[in-house]
């Protein structure tokens, strides 16, 4: 079989229904919203959340936390991870996040942690490092720049 011969599965593919275009459609009339209330009606339904006059579970549930909209959200990555680069490397953000080391850099950047041990010289740029990070880089023979 080939690119060109590909064709969708008998019966996979299901026509939409379409509403109020006659008695003999089977769906004119009413367009199968039923004979009265509120869901029948134009522009009618409920706002998203509401239970009929029931105290709706978002409010039921107790509020827990605090998000701070001023607070600094950092890629956190490992000493440890560093290991799979050559010696020599410049790791950089980008570099973590080609290699699959990271998924995504956050917006204030990437901050490098102590967890582990380095065992290759490199020399590491990020936004933020532990006073261990620093102290495990250095030991190895590498270098922390902050950006």
């Amino acid at each position: 079989m080939k690119l060109h011969e590909l064709r969708a599965a008998e019966g996979s593919k299901k026509n939409r229904k379409r509403r109020g275009r006659g008695t003999a459609s089977g769906q004119g009339c009413t367009g199968g919203r039923g004979m009265n209330g509120q869901k029948s009606r134009s522009g009618g339904g409920v706002r998203l959340g509401f239970e009929g006059g029931q105290m709706p579970l978002y409010r039921r549930l107790p509020k827990r936390g605090f998000t701070n909209i001023f607070g600094d959200v950092f890629t956190e990555v490992n000493v440890e991870a560093l290991n799979r680069f050559e010696a020599g490397t410049v790791v950089t953000a980008e570099l973590l996040d080609e290699a699959g080391v990271i998924s995504k850099i956050e917006k204030d950047g990437v901050k490098v942690l102590g967890n582990g041990e380095l065992k290759v010289a490199l020399t590491v740029q990020a936004s933020k490092f532990t006073k261990s990070a620093i102290e495990k880089i250095e030991a190895a023979g590498g270098k922390a720049e902050v950006i």
